[in-house]
């Protein structure tokens, strides 16, 4: 875990504290997660295997890979989709961290 720690510690104060929001919404979804840093950012695992990985950048944290969604959770990310499988969260924006729990929710449930 000391290499997400590292991760988070490098960031300004104001994305830090946005991230480690984000993980700790991620992780109520996933009692009993590893954490581990994949790809360069930190990742969610659940028995060993893959589920959801966030990343902060200069002016958004992203969430990788979110599959589409069943209605009505695809819609409430449409707003956010930047890519085929990704969602962005701008930082100059109020981060809806209830719905990071729930995309959380959604991907981990694909991997069950």
């Amino acid at each position: 875990m000391s290499g997400v720690e590292e991760y988070l510690d490098s960031f300004p104060d104001d994305v830090q504290h946005i991230l480690r929001e984000v993980r700790a919404a991620i992780l109520s979804q996933v009692p009993g997660a590893e954490e581990k840093i994949r790809y360069g950012m930190p990742a969610v695992m659940l028995g060993g295997r893959y589920a959801l990985h966030y990343a902060g950048w200069k002016k958004h944290v992203g969430l990788y890979p979110v599959a589409t969604a069943p209605e009505p959770l695809e819609s409430e990310l449409a707003p956010y989709r930047a890519a085929k499988d990704s969602i962005n969260f701008p930082y100059d924006k109020p981060i809806p961290y209830d719905l990071i729990e729930r995309i959380a929710a959604f991907c981990l449930s694909r991997v069950e």
